[in-house]
């Protein structure tokens, strides 16, 4: 099973109505096919009255192996079903890599 895989699978434990991981290890200085940068974009009721540091210490509970090893870097953007009506379904692109020859 690929990391992006297991990150899915970790994630749908919070029955979302959107999810999206994606590997953004290439944008990066990596070798190729690394799984080390991951942007996750994911929908949930379960985010319904949390404040998004909560929401955040959520994912990072779930994620955490993947944390404390291969995963170098993850964007987040978690929303309730009613934020993510009111952005139209959208969500922040990625910066550009800033670092190692990229």
């Amino acid at each position: 099973m690929t990391l992006q895989a297991q990150i899915e699978q970790k994630l749908a434990a919070l029955t979302p109505d959107v999810l999206q991981v994606e590997n953004e290890s290439h944008m990066h200085n990596v070798p190729t096919d690394s799984e080390t940068h991951f942007k996750v974009t994911l929908v949930s009721d379960a985010f319904d009255g949390m404040m998004p540091v909560k929401r955040h210490q959520q994912i990072y509970a779930l994620l955490a192996d993947e944390l404390s090893g291969p995963v170098h870097a993850l964007a987040l953007h978690l929303y309730t079903a009613s934020e993510w009506q009111a952005r139209g379904g959208e969500r922040p692109n990625s910066p550009n890599c800033r670092g190692g020859g990229k």
